[in-house]
């Protein structure tokens, strides 16, 4: 009984084709929702919402004055991408990933890239994230980002494009494990016959990676994870994601840094760390070096780092990567270092700061979606089509009074997926974030966080924005 009255319109739907005709990956699933009734399919969704407040499963919304935390709205019908397209995609972020690695190990040492005219030296010297304090460190493997959460849209035509990379401190992706115990109690007979590939090893792919970047390879290394604490709105995840590797998760009180070498504070004495899976910002990550009043991080620990006595996942300084003006480099990235074509296409940029560049965005704000650089999870943006005047005029202001930090995109209609809006499908507007590792070797867990923008009509995915997510799942075929 459902998707009767389903509309298309003229956005590339992730389910049906513009005729109405259902994708072979989706065939299955379709079948499957045949015999549900509404009240049926109601209760379901009811049952995993009360299992992810039991759980505690959620996030927080700075600025919120409604509460601190809340669960991350979860839309039953998943989104299913069949072999073929995934391993297109694979290939395509594996190259991005290599690129941006070689990228950040350039510009921290040799600058060829700058030297040799293919990004101006003003754009890298001038972002907010990068770290002159960590010019010629050398990092273990010459890895400098382990993981990267790689935002992924598809436009009208169904073409798959690279939105932004997150290659500071990507998160999300607990709620894609979380996602898929759900789905399994969901429906608990179907998932066996699916073909969906797993993605529960992901947290021990992610343990591996960490130990291949310890200090001079050291064997069975001590790994931790650094959270802001309990505050941050990442936390559950935090502490997720240790649980899940088994390692410990400290806060900045918790390491001490000794003859350049960083212990952890335990009830049996002091435990030397070699490697810390971060989750602060660089700002606050060593208060000797960036932030003297941060009282999150840990004092000497950028020489510890120096030293060769400690890694740091991701490396610091890995933001310049991810800032939004450098995003539009990365194919002259791929053709610069590994001389290839780029296999993901990505997003028209407009630069603020450059003069042709910023007449066209003036003239055209309120057509533009306007990015600030280094901004994230919806912060700092505007969307012109859907902007009052007021808010377009606001925006103005603020790219005139700094161009450098602000970018401008044609807006893309997004693809849409079946999402279940008050007691029936509609189309919504969704992304895909996959989660690449960078260790011995790239892997991708099969899958990745499909965010959806559940008010109709909006192209805000994000959970800070009303945002929520959907299940990924990725065919062992292509149907």
């Amino acid at each position: 009984m459902f998707f009767e009255d389903y509309k298309t319109e003229h956005f590339f739907d992730e389910m049906f084709d513009s005729d109405g005709t259902v994708r072979p990956h989706y065939q299955a699933i379709f079948e499957r929702l045949g015999p549900f009734t509404v009240d049926a399919f109601e209760q379901k969704r009811q049952a995993v919402d009360l299992s992810f407040l039991r759980q505690g499963i959620t996030f927080t919304v700075y600025g919120d004055e409604e509460g601190t935390e809340k669960i991350f709205p979860f839309d039953l019908m998943p989104r299913i991408i069949p072999k073929t397209e995934w391993e297109f995609l694979e290939r395509g972020l594996t190259q991005r990933m290599q690129a941006l690695n070689m990228f950040l190990k350039d510009v921290y040492s040799e600058q060829r890239i700058i030297k040799e005219g293919i990004i101006p030296a003003s754009y890298i010297l001038s972002g907010k994230h990068f770290r002159r304090e960590f010019m010629n460190v050398q990092v273990p493997r010459d890895i400098y980002i382990h993981i990267c959460g790689t935002d992924l849209i598809r436009d009208d035509a169904g073409n798959y494009l690279v939105l932004e990379d997150n290659a500071r401190s990507p998160s999300g992706v607990s709620y894609l494990l979380e996602n898929r115990q759900a789905m399994k109690r969901a429906f608990p007979n179907f998932f066996p016959k699916a073909g969906v590939r797993p993605v529960e090893n992901y947290s021990e792919e992610l343990l591996k990676t960490l130990q291949y970047v310890a200090p001079y390879g050291k064997e069975n290394p001590v790994c931790v994870l650094l959270t802001p604490g309990h505050f941050n709105s990442a936390y559950f995840e935090h502490c997720f994601l240790a649980r899940q590797m088994g390692i410990e998760i400290v806060e900045g009180s918790d390491l001490v840094v000794r003859d350049y070498k960083v212990y952890m504070r335990t009830t049996q004495g002091l435990q030397q760390v070699d490697v810390i899976y971060r989750r602060i910002d660089d700002d606050f990550i060593d208060p000797s070096v960036f932030r003297p009043d941060s009282m999150l991080g840990v004092p000497g620990l950028v020489n510890a780092l120096r030293a060769g006595n400690v890694n740091i996942a991701n490396a610091i300084g890995t933001g310049i990567a991810d800032d939004k003006l450098i995003y539009a480099y990365v194919p002259d990235m791929i053709r610069f270092y590994m001389s290839e074509e780029p296999i993901l296409g990505q997003v028209e940029t407009f630069f603020a700061s450059e003069d042709d560049d910023f007449k066209y965005i003036m003239d055209n704000l309120d057509q533009l979606v306007v990015k600030s650089a280094n901004e994230a999870g919806g912060y700092g943006m505007l969307i012109g089509p859907k902007a009052t005047k007021q808010e377009v005029e606001d925006f103005r202001a603020l790219i005139k009074a700094d161009p450098r930090n602000f970018i401008a995109q044609p807006p893309i209609m997004l693809s849409r997926h079946p999402t279940w809006c008050d007691g029936d499908f509609e189309g919504r507007h969704v992304d895909l974030r996959p989660y690449i590792l960078s260790g011995e070797k790239t892997s991708i867990v099969p899958g990745g966080l499909t965010r959806v923008a559940l008010k109709k009509g909006s192209l805000v995915v994000n959970s800070s924005q009303g945002g929520g997510s959907k299940d990924t799942w990725v065919l062992y075929s292509d149907s």
